[in-house]
This record gives C-alpha cells, structure tokens and sequence, in this order.
C-alpha cells in the first residue's frame, strides 16, 4: 500500500470511505498508473460492510486498500443519516470500464484476473471489440489454489502489466491484493468482482432506474433467488441494523462538510 491520495475520507460505519465522484476516482487512479505510483482501490456496499464487522480479515484487507469507494447506493444514503456524506456512488463495474477507457487511451496495460475460463473468454472478446487498441499483457480465470498465488503474482509481473483488475467475489480478491499486490508489480489494483461476468453476457446488470433507487441487489436476487435470496435478506436487515444504531450513538458533532459534487 502506498500513501493515501484522496483528499478527504469520511468515516461511515466504523470505515474510511474516500468523498470522491467516479471522474474523480478515474483520475486518480488513471494518475497513479502514469506516474508509475501504487494504488490499491477497495469497494464497500452494505453486504461487505456487514461482512466486515464480522471478518478482521476482511476488514484489515479493505480498510489498507489507498482508495475505498462506496459501491453501493445504501452505503451513500447511510452516510448522509450519519453526517457524513458521500458525494455519489461509485460503482466498482463503471470505475472497471472508465478506467479501459483510460488505458486504451493513454497506452496503459492491463491483465485481467477472475471468472470462469468461459466468461474469461468471452469478456476478453468483448474489450477487444469495445477497446481495440487496448494492450492486454495477460489474463488467467480465478480458480486457482492458496499454493498458486505467489506464482499467480510473479507471472502478473513477468507480465508489465501497469493494471490489475480482479473479477474474483469478496474476500477472495482483497486478500490477494492484501498479500500479492505489491508483489505483482503493478501500479493500480482494482477488484471488479463479478464485473467479468456481466461484460461476458453470464449476468445481467440492473438498469439504471433500480441502481439509482438502490435496487440493483433485488435485481440480482430475481437472477439467483436460490443462491442470493436468504443472503441479501440478511445482510439488508443487519446493514439497516448498524446504521440505526450508529445514528443513536452519534454525538452532537458539527456535520462535516459536503463532498465537492465534481472535478479534481
């Protein structure tokens, strides 16, 4: 990890969350990829917060990451009850596709880590369309074993790639950027979670409307009711717990600052 680069980070539930838009994340990391300086970007929405209060592993790995963002809508209107807020969410899937924008751009490499080897395949072919002249230095699928990663990580290096996206679920890629981030060489780590299989065509995004009424977990759910159903439905219910709780244990403190509403 290296020196934090964010202006201001407000606290909300107990971790430090940067006040940045999406155009001001991209520059920040896009920044940090020319100037060759290491950056790690954590994401935090309701169910990894929850998940965090819970894990000290998870949480020391998030909460060490240079950049944290508020992936989800309910972390953002949760920090506005608590006299903290966030000026907009910041999507870990539409930081991933600017910052491919930015790369392509800018001539910056990039390897892709995560997924199934057939979503790998497929989102590959889709960059490739989107971004044509973007220099992809290497790409592997996530299934790997704890005795592959220090590998996994010198190949990442042999590789030059300048950025590291991770489409591997939570806590799986933060404790890989935790262990071997600095060890693959990279300059910016970005984990996309399930971003790959999205840009691969496996799953399907929320469209905007239901992201901005923070919905966009009840669209996965209508996707995966087995798999995903029981787990949001407890997460949301501990998530509105915590916050309820925090706002009563707040202080008579002056509320901070608004968060700038964009631009560096």
């Amino acid at each position: 990890m290296t020196d934090h680069h964010s202006a201001d980070r407000r606290q909300v539930l107990g971790v430090g969350i940067d006040a940045l838009t999406l155009a001001q994340a991209v520059e920040v990391c896009a920044d940090a990829a020319v100037a060759g300086r290491r950056l790690e970007v954590g994401v935090v929405n309701a169910a990894k917060l929850v998940t965090m209060s819970k894990d000290p592993r998870l949480s020391d790995a998030v909460t060490g990451c240079d950049l944290v963002l508020a992936d989800g809508q309910a972390v953002v209107w949760a920090s506005r009850l608590l006299r903290a807020p966030l000026p907009e969410r910041v999507a870990g899937i539409d930081l991933f596709q600017r910052l491919l924008a930015v790369a392509e751009e800018r001539g910056l490499t990039v390897y892709f880590l995560g997924a199934r080897r057939e979503a790998l395949d497929a989102m590959l072919a889709t960059v490739a369309e989107r971004h044509p002249r973007l220099r992809v230095a290497g790409a592997r699928d996530g299934y790997f074993t704890d005795e592959e990663q220090p590998r996994i990580a010198d190949d990442i290096a042999a590789s030059g790639a300048q950025l590291l996206f991770l489409g591997m679920t939570s806590p799986k890629k933060e404790l890989f950027t935790a262990a071997y981030g600095e060890r693959t060489g990279v300059r910016v780590v970005h984990g996309v979670g399930g971003s790959f299989d999205v840009l691969a065509g496996v799953t399907r995004r929320a469209p905007g409307l239901w992201q901005r009424l923070g919905l966009e977990w009840l669209y996965r759910v209508a996707q995966e009711p087995r798999r995903l159903g029981r787990r949001y439905l407890v997460t949301n219910v501990q998530f509105v717990l915590m916050t309820a709780r925090a706002m009563l244990a707040r202080t008579a403190e002056p509320a901070q600052p608004p968060a700038p509403a964009g631009g560096n």
